[in-house]
């Protein structure tokens, strides 16, 4: 009798979960495992809204798991300890995993193979299941990492777009009998002051909750996506990224879908196409450069000149989060961070531009705050668009690209319907001041019922001033390293 575990990390699915598939293949009986060991991800672990996902997440998976035959063992870390207590409890031959790109899982991940093989005679493999091209396959003509985003993927798009993925078992052989398991309630994901209704009205997390989005965007929203993917007020992107991040679907599943789909040879599929590649270009650029999770790739940035964090610049800080900047556009954008734990693309560039460039904050402030409130977070893609907006990072936007949020709004928002569904109290204001309150004659804003300073704040900082200060800084920081 043949015994295999199956260990799932962020790879939540059933459908072309390589690990799984092996296991299924070549042995008797197959029993998932979960490992819940957060500390093992340093400053890195989980922050609330992902921990809110995982809950629902890992509890998907359990049911389908059961109704394909298997069971899921959850456990408590240390992983090594988990590990080597199911593989006992067991008699398991077998440990399969699909891989992981992280610093801090390479470092684990490599160590348990070693040990689990050598010292325990255990058959252990690992697959890629999360990415269309792994980082350590990439490299330029000079067998270096890229570090610009456009020939990277001309370099392995033809390759990723081909990948074909696997089916769903029809059954997992499971236990003969089934293994003790911690509840998913037991591990304390869910908060206790209870933040989540938006979430819970927002999301489905899950492998069947990713299919039907996935479903629902490859027949409706690729054909016009070239366009629709910058008007935040459309349902015009994907939103798949949290279920990308915690594997309910994969990346070839995504590719597979657009070819698939009516819209296969549209402009909006190959757009579409070129984001999941940066999401690819993420994760090649933080395996190659580990220490760009909390430095600049840049190196000439760990100088620059970023606003003292004293009382003042925290407050601003404060604001920000709380989507109380007194700029319409960043506070909508921030609210529906808050709100729905997610925000859309064009509006994460905005808002990260304002922190790092009108505030002056450290990018790191940025990404940590994401860290804690987004349902997406990857270190990967959060590292990234952060240095991007940043100018501190590989492709990054230079640093004198500032991104103006009345223009931004005015493009993109034209009719201001993305700001009065997130700041309803600007909602009586009409396009033409809904960006820019403060630039409004009184005479209007009293007729929208909008008191500046009283129904709505008055804006923290001068975005034209900021702007200065922010240029300013940069030509220090290239006469220092000159």
């Amino acid at each position: 009798m043949s015994i295999a575990i199956v260990w799932f990390r962020r790879d939540l699915r059933l459908a072309d979960q390589p690990a799984l598939h092996a296991a299924c293949a070549r042995h008797d009986q197959v029993i998932g495992l979960y490992v819940h060991a957060p500390d093992e991800e340093g400053e890195w672990a989980p922050g609330g809204a992902q921990r809110w996902w995982l809950h629902h997440s890992l509890t998907a998976l359990e049911q389908d798991l059961a109704a394909a035959g298997s069971q899921l063992v959850i456990r408590r870390g240390p992983t090594a300890t988990a590990l080597t207590a199911l593989i006992a409890e067991s008699d398991a031959t077998a440990l399969y995993w699909n891989r992981l790109y992280t610093p801090a899982a390479i470092e684990r991940d490599g160590a348990l193979k070693r040990t689990l093989h050598h010292d325990h005679g255990l058959t252990v493999e690992s697959f890629n299941g999360n990415l269309l091209t792994e980082p350590q396959h990439v490299a330029t003509g000079a067998g270096q990492p890229y570090r610009v985003f456009t020939p990277f993927w001309r370099r392995i798009s033809a390759t990723a777009l081909a990948a074909t993925p696997l089916a769903a078992p029809q059954s997992v052989p499971g236990p003969r009998e089934p293994f003790a398991s911690e509840p998913v309630d037991a591990l304390g994901l869910l908060p206790t002051i209870r933040w989540d209704d938006g979430l819970a009205a927002t999301w489905q997390p899950g492998e069947a909750g990713a299919l039907a989005r996935l479903r629902h965007f490859a027949d409706h929203g690729l054909d016009g996506y070239d366009g629709d993917r910058d008007r935040p007020a459309l349902a015009g992107t994907s939103a798949l990224s949290p279920h990308l991040h915690f594997g309910e679907i994969s990346p070839r599943q995504v590719v597979a879908a657009a070819h698939g789909s009516h819209a296969a040879e549209s402009r909006g599929t190959d757009v579409f196409l070129s984001e999941i590649g940066w999401r690819e270009f993420a994760h090649h650029l933080l395996y190659h450069f580990p220490h760009t999770a909390t430095q600049p790739l840049n190196e000439r940035f760990r100088a620059f000149p970023w606003r003292d964090t004293g009382a003042e610049a925290a407050h601003e800080v404060d604001a920000w989060q709380a989507g109380r900047t007194g700029i319409p556009l960043v506070d909508a954008g921030m609210r529906q961070l808050w709100h729905e734990g997610w925000m859309h693309n064009r509006i994460r560039m905005v808002v990260a531009s304002f922190l790092t460039k009108n505030l002056r904050v450290n990018w790191l402030e940025g990404a940590r705050w994401f860290w804690d409130t987004l349902v997406d977070a990857d270190l990967a893609s959060n590292t990234l668009g952060w240095q991007w907006a940043g100018g501190c990072g590989a492709d990054a936007a230079p640093y004198f690209r500032i991104f103006n949020p009345v223009r931004q709004g005015e493009r993109f928002d034209p009719e201001g319907e993305y700001v009065r569904r997130w700041v309803p109290e600007l909602a009586g204001l009409a396009a033409r001041d809904i960006h820019a309150p403060w630039a409004a004659p009184r005479a209007r804003l009293a007729a929208a019922d909008v008191e500046l300073g009283q129904d709505y704040p008055e804006p923290i900082i001068d975005l034209s001033a900021s702007r200065k200060a922010a240029l300013a800084a940069f030509q220090q920081l290239k006469e220092n390293s000159s």
